[in-house]
């Protein structure tokens, strides 16, 4: 899912920044497997990226689901989040080429 909260500031300026963008990604079947040891990652998931456009460049900040689930204590949930941490890096790493 895209929401487009750059749009809302745009429209009061009305000029063509800031882009800024939210994104939210994920696979259903790897919350469903988190979700069987913490049932609060349906807080969590799916992942939104943030993503905005300065003067730098592009900008994808994220918060990584371990350090989201790390509270919990659940190392079989910590584990399937390293794995999909990995897969959202991977994804945004291939994306920016």
């Amino acid at each position: 899912m895209k929401l487009d909260h750059g749009e809302i500031l745009r429209k009061e300026t009305e000029l063509d920044t800031p882009k800024i963008v939210r994104f939210l990604i994920g696979n259903p079947l790897i919350m469903k497997e988190m979700a069987k040891h913490i049932p609060d990652t349906g807080s969590y998931a799916p992942v939104t990226i943030s993503g905005d456009e300065g003067l730098d460049g592009v900008n994808l900040p994220y918060d990584k689901m371990v350090s989201l689930l790390d509270p919990y204590g659940n190392p079989d949930a910590l584990a399937i989040a390293l794995y999909l941490d990995s897969k959202i890096k991977n994804f945004l790493r291939e994306s920016a080429m």
